[in-house]
């Protein structure tokens, strides 16, 4: 991902009362692993990184909301795990670590 935009989404993450401290460091980490997938994807199909991109800035945005909106995050987290679907052959670590992004949110409540 682009680093502007992983800058941005870990200043919401610090800032949001919607996840617990203790898992903060958890969801950085995973946002780094996704990073990581997002560059590889982007070298050989730019267009379909930028969804992934863009679904995983809506998904941080949907669950660090000060009052969140069930519906829309859901829809931010369809959208995500939809956007890598197609790639379980070609880039499984990226379809992994979105459906570990997309539990990690379940599980906390979000």
């Amino acid at each position: 991902m682009l680093k502007n935009t992983l800058t941005k989404i870990e200043t919401k993450i610090k800032q949001s009362p919607n996840i617990p401290e203790e898992k903060k460091s958890e969801y950085f980490e995973l946002l780094q692993q996704l990073n990581s997938e997002v560059n590889e994807l982007n070298r050989t199909d730019h267009e379909k990184a930028q969804s992934v991109k863009e679904f995983t800035k809506a998904a941080a945005h949907e669950s660090t909301r000060e009052e969140i909106n069930p519906k829309l995050f859901q829809i931010a987290l369809d959208g995500l795990s939809s956007s890598v679907q197609e790639f379980e052959a070609s880039h499984p670590r990226l379809v992994q670590t979105v459906n570990s992004i997309c539990t990690f949110l379940s599980k906390i409540g979000i």
